[in-house]
């Protein structure tokens, strides 16, 4: 197992709610403090995004892919300036599947999962990302399509399994969606999960977590990674924002 796979699967993380909602009309939905974290995406129309304690909202369009892993209160609207309604009110509060639609829909479509990490070290993964995780670019969308287009059609169409079978679609859009978000933070972000986004300090870090019980030096991980002692020191804080052993 990779490093990614190996920590989310030390969170313990599994989806306990996945599925979609379609809202018509000029509408304005507010969501409550959640656990854990929610992933959407757009399969048609658009919204904007409002996170509380996030000064500028987000536009959402098709295709857009959205993490939000603090668990804070969050408003999707047509129009920021309505009032928002509680999306309990007319979303179940455990959905299993299906569509939840609202003022007969076509406005905008949606469909993710919400998921709990109930590990020792659950708020390790939401600390190391930022309130909103926003995957917009046309490549990384194009990534993501698949996943979304085969939710979209396992919803609308239910089939026999297809609780399961979306379930597991929202785990997979999660992971591309994490995974495209390392890649793009490549140059600027700082923590573990960038550093097994770049492909020389995966390369040590791959190596130790396929055997932990080697006697690793920061020489023999530098080998790994093909780079110089100084340079891997060097780089490994500068990615992970801390040292690595001094031995």
């Amino acid at each position: 197992m990779d490093p990614l796979s190996d920590v989310l699967s030390l969170l313990k993380l599994h989806s306990y709610m996945s599925g979609g909602f379609d809202c018509g009309g000029e509408w304005s939905l507010g969501f409550g403090q959640h656990a854990g974290i929610k992933v959407y995406a757009a399969v048609s129309g658009e919204c904007w995004l409002s996170v509380k304690g996030v000064s500028d909202p987000v536009r959402v369009v098709a295709g857009d892919c959205f993490l939000l892993p603090r668990g804070l209160p969050f408003c999707l609207a047509s129009d920021l300036a309505l009032k928002p309604l509680d999306a309990m009110t007319i979303f179940p509060a455990k959905r299993k599947g299906g569509i939840s639609t609202y003022q007969g829909g076509g406005n905008f479509f949606s469909v993710g999962g919400h998921f709990a990490l109930t590990g020792e070290y659950a708020s390790t993964l939401s600390g190391m990302l930022p309130p909103i995780v926003h995957i917009r670019n046309e490549p990384d969308k194009a990534a993501l399509r698949w996943s979304v287009e085969r939710m979209r059609q396992e919803l609308r169409e239910p089939q026999p399994g297809g609780f399961l079978i979306a379930q597991q679609l929202a785990t997979m859009l999660l992971v591309q969606a994490l995974r495209l978000h390392l890649e793009d933070g490549l140059n600027s972000g700082v923590g573990w999960l960038f550093a097994l986004a770049d492909k020389q300090m995966a390369a040590a870090l791959n190596a130790m977590h396929n055997d932990l019980a080697a006697p690793w030096t920061l020489q023999s991980l530098a080998q790994r990674a093909g780079m110089s002692r100084t340079s891997f020191t060097l780089k490994f804080k500068e990615r992970s924002g801390c040292r690595p052993l001094s031995t």
